[in-house]
C-alpha cells in the first residue's frame, strides 16, 4: 500500500476491505503479533518499534492514526491519545517475508515515551550505550 501523501495532507485511510486484505498478507507470530517500525516519512528517520496485532493493523489502515498493541497492558493503544504525540499514517509497507511492517508516518511531538524525538537516541560506546 504505497501512498502519495505529502506533508500536511490528511492521514492516509484505506477501506475496510483493503485493510483486511493487507492484514491477511501479514505473517503474525504465535502470539498474533508483528513488529512495526515507525519511520518519519519525509526524513527516513526511524522513530520507534512497537507491536501490532491484526486489529491494530486494520484500525491503523482504516483510521489513519497509528494504533499499536501493548504487550504489557494486553490492550490496543492509539499513539498520541494520552500524550498528544500523534502518528498519522502516510504509507504502510510489508517486508518480503510478511513478518515486519514499516509504517511511514507523520509524527507530531516526540515519538519516545521518554520525551526523546526518537526511541533510538542511544549509541554504542566504549562503556556501553551512551546518549547521542
Amino acid at each position: 500500500m504505497n501512498a502519495d501523501n505529502p506533508a500536511g495532507a490528511a492521514a492516509r485511510r484505506f477501506s475496510e476491505d483493503a485493510a483486511r486484505a493487507f492484514a491477511d498478507a501479514v505473517a503474525f507470530d504465535d502470539r498474533g503479533l508483528v513488529p512495526a517500525i515507525a519511520q518519519q516519512h519525509d526524513t527516513g528517520e526511524v522513530l520507534m518499534l512497537a507491536w501490532m496485532n491484526r486489529d491494530a493493523v486494520i484500525a491503523t489502515l482504516t483510521g489513519g492514526r497509528v494504533t499499536y498493541w501493548s504487550r504489557s497492558r494486553q490492550a490496543m493503544w492509539r499513539k498520541g491519545d494520552t500524550s498528544g504525540h500523534v502518528q498519522d499514517l502516510v504509507d504502510a509497507r510489508i517486508d518480503c517475508d510478511g513478518d515486519t511492517l514499516l509504517l511511514r508516518i507523520r509524527q507530531t511531538g516526540p515519538a519516545c515515551h521518554t520525551g526523546a524525538h526518537s526511541c533510538f537516541y542511544r549509541t554504542a560506546g566504549d562503556a556501553g550505550p551512551r546518549p547521542m
